[in-house]
């Protein structure tokens, strides 16, 4: 008898079993109205039987656990506020939205151009975050297919750009909230990619479901990744999907470790509203824009965070 599935609590984000994408025709367009439906009316998803293994998202949050525990000069060989660094170690962030956070961001995809950068402490860390990275970058390119699928786009819509695309890794490290100050780790914001796929190794992010205007707290369900809609899938479906604004909040009972990776494509490869979606009912609501774009918008963002979506919009008053 196949195990039950993870039944999230009432009001939560809802679990999908990724599994069912690979299955017979009518059982993946079944999987793929679920996903479309969460995309829409929530902006956000779990999803469970996605086929990474136990041992390699242990293996992820062991490096990211061992990085973070290393002396300040190890890390610090990593500091920068150039966020155009392949490698970029913070306690603080220059995005306007970090609380209470230390993180390293790097590229991952294509893992052979960018794992050369990488920490070489401690040692496993390439080989435990690049076993982790290469899976992810699969799930994200199979979910990418079923959420263009549920958008009506042709079979395989941008898979060559989307295999080719941004693969950007962010551990983020959380202190344990002390009951002093202010319990936002990572205030409200949205990510600018297509999808962020993200691990958590206990509650702390929460998110603000479209269907309904309060703070949501997203379970952290044993081998669970939680997927959510970023800003350029917004652009793409011209509206029709919307981006997740989401924070971190201090765990009270233990200190809490996040993995997220955001997937989008390359570096200067524009994303606009997808042809089949604009017309003469539904003109084109967002002008183009790249990742480069992104990372040019942020230097203006500190000290009055603006959504990089809101940046793009088209007044048609």
């Amino acid at each position: 008898m196949a195990a039950s599935q993870p039944q999230p609590p009432r009001g939560s984000p809802p679990v999908i079993n990724f599994g069912r994408l690979g299955k017979d025709p009518a059982t993946r367009a079944l999987a793929v109205q679920d996903i479309a439906r969460a995309c829409r009316d929530q902006g956000c998803f779990q999803v469970v039987n996605h086929g990474v293994s136990k041992n390699v998202m242990a293996g992820a949050f062991e490096a990211a656990s061992e990085f973070f525990q290393l002396s300040p000069e190890h890390k610090e060989l990593f500091a920068s506020t150039d966020i155009r660094r392949p490698v970029r170690y913070d306690t603080s962030s220059r995005d306007g939205i970090s609380k209470a956070r230390s993180f390293l961001k790097h590229y991952a995809n294509p893992l052979e151009d960018w794992v050369e950068y990488w920490p070489l402490h401690p040692p496993s860390y390439r080989k435990k975050m690049g076993d982790y990275a290469v899976e992810i970058q699969r799930v994200s390119m199979q979910l990418m297919d079923a959420i263009l699928q549920g958008l009506g786009l042709r079979p395989l819509y941008m898979q060559e750009k989307l295999e080719k695309g941004v693969q950007f890794l962010a551990l983020n490290n959380y202190p344990q909230f002390s009951h002093r100050g202010d319990k936002v780790g990572l205030a409200a914001h949205s990510d600018y990619g297509f999808l962020t796929i993200l691990l958590q190794n206990s509650p702390g992010l929460e998110v603000m479901p479209h269907d309904r205007d309060t703070w949501t707290a997203v379970p952290a369900i044993p081998g669970a990744l939680h997927v959510h809609v970023g800003d350029h899938l917004e652009v793409l479906s011209n509206g029709r999907l919307k981006s997740l604004v989401h924070r971190a909040i201090l765990n009270p009972d233990e200190a809490r470790i996040s993995i997220a990776s955001i997937h989008g494509l390359s570096m200067d490869e524009k994303v606009c509203c997808a042809e089949q979606l604009v017309d003469e009912v539904n003109p084109a609501m967002y002008r183009e824009s790249s990742f480069q774009d992104f990372l040019e918008f942020l230097p203006s963002n500190i000290n009055n965070y603006k959504r990089f979506v809101e940046s793009l919009k088209i007044d048609r008053a």
